[in-house]
């Protein structure tokens, strides 16, 4: 999918309701083609399979989104032990790899088995939040190039390729999942207009307008989860800015905050971009802009915003044993939807 520019000076369409059953006529669904999703996700839990390499040393790795994914993969129906039947290859590289080392690991696989050659590694992908850079050898350009990265949000620019690579949904709190903590999206009382928690925004004249103005809570690290929980679901717009602290963007979603995401570019590689809405879901503002000017563009956009968003909030979700719709399916999801790779027909022999 090619990126996705938004305008820092406009606000966009309201939306009102939403389902997972909704019409194609019906343009209050947060997917991007909401008559194609669900049955092409029932394909993919039928039909996907993946043939995970074996790495010459156990995987492990410094992040916590990392771990899951990998864990979740190995035990999931999507695995096959006959690389033959695989849409897709998985490469487990060791965190702490150098480029050499992972150059390596590319070489043995090209020698060794048949399939990369095949596509070049096209039909290959791998976890990394470090991200691999831009290398001269040859085994390091396809990897690069070719294969999916499977990245940390938000992803560092010079290693993530947007119509390619995949970034893994933040892991949000694990308290977020305690089902006593349900969104509560239309208590009407003592609510504000904006809620920023302490880091979510680094010091600058915005930051202390918001602090000056009544609609707007600047909060310190709250006190405890409930108390985090509460703010969330009794603000209309959760302040965040893109590469400083954007991993709460899936919590605000869940407990009926819309996201206001300060940033000065386009944005190509939020999470599930193969798959939502994100302009229908949240709002985009320039860093320079004055608290007056803020308020200008968030009034009147909260509604419609914010049921897309706790529907889609489902999708931010890790689970130690994967569920439907989850996190892990659905950046399997985004696999499935690069599994269309060039194939050369194996040569018959006579």
């Amino acid at each position: 999918m090619g990126s996705i520019c938004f305008s820092l000076a406009l606000c966009l369409t309201l939306f009102t309701s939403i389902s997972l059953t909704k019409s194609a006529n019906d343009f209050t669904s947060p997917y991007l083609s909401p008559t194609i999703f669900s049955p092409n996700y029932q394909k993919m839990l039928k039909n996907f399979k993946i043939f995970i390499y074996t790495p010459q040393n156990p995987f492990s790795s410094n992040s916590s989104v990392e771990s899951l994914f990998y864990n979740s993969l190995q035990n999931s129906p999507f695995v096959t032990q006959d690389p033959n039947e695989a849409h897709l290859f998985f490469v487990a590289f060791q965190f702490e790899h150098s480029a050499r080392a992972i150059a390596r690991v590319i070489r043995d696989l090209r020698m060794e088995f048949p399939y990369w050659n095949r596509t070049l590694g096209a039909d290959h992908f791998y976890v990394s939040c470090a991200g691999i850079g831009y290398e001269s050898d040859r085994n390091l350009v396809e990897l690069k190039k070719n294969s999916v990265q499977l990245s940390c949000f938000p992803a560092t620019a010079d290693k993530f390729i947007p119509h390619k690579d995949i970034t893994l949904p933040p892991l949000a709190n694990s308290q977020s999942h305690d089902p006593q903590h349900t969104p509560r999206i239309d208590n009407a009382s003592a609510r504000h207009l904006g809620y920023v928690r302490n880091g979510a925004i680094k010091e600058s004249t915005l930051v202390e307008e918001l602090r000056n103005d009544p609609d707007f809570v600047v909060d310190s690290q709250p006190s405890d989860w409930r108390s985090y929980v509460d703010r969330l679901s009794r603000s209309d717009f959760c302040l965040f800015e893109y590469g400083a602290d954007t991993l709460g963007i899936g919590e605000a979603m869940r407990f009926g905050c819309v996201p206001v995401v300060i940033t000065d570019r386009s944005i190509q590689d939020l999470p599930l971009m193969d798959v939502l809405r994100w302009q229908d879901m949240a709002v985009f503002v320039g860093s320079g802009r004055g608290v007056k000017q803020v308020k200008g563009v968030l009034d009147g956009t909260c509604e419609g915003r914010r049921r897309l968003g706790v529907t889609a909030s489902q999708h931010f979700v890790w689970n130690e044993t994967p569920q439907p719709y989850d996190a892990f399916h659905m950046v399997m999801y985004q696999l499935w939807l690069r599994r269309h790779t060039i194939r050369y027909a194996r040569r018959e022999m006579d």
